[in-house]
């Protein structure tokens, strides 16, 4: 089973916004929130129109997101494309 290499770099991190940051600049929609947790940025997920959440991930290279979602405690490793229990 594969294992997530990158957890040393998870902060203890403050959301940056209640919402997806570039859909509430864009005055956009989203379906579900991922908290990036390296930096606290909030964005939208993989089934929501604009994937920010995966383009931060892209450009910045912070590999351990978790869900926004209240009640969910799962995450992801982009780099490792492994699903994290945070429970």
């Amino acid at each position: 089973m594969p294992e997530c290499t990158h957890l040393d770099q998870v902060q203890n991190v403050q959301p940056h916004t209640q919402g997806c940051e570039e859909c509430l600049k864009m005055g956009d929609r989203w379906v579900h929130l991922r908290l990036c947790l390296v930096c606290g940025h909030v964005g939208c997920c993989d089934s929501s129109k604009n994937k920010h959440a995966t383009k931060h991930f892209h450009q910045t290279k912070h590999p351990v997101m978790r869900s926004f979602e209240p009640g969910e405690e799962w995450g992801w490793c982009y780099v490792d494309e492994v699903e994290l229990d945070f429970a």
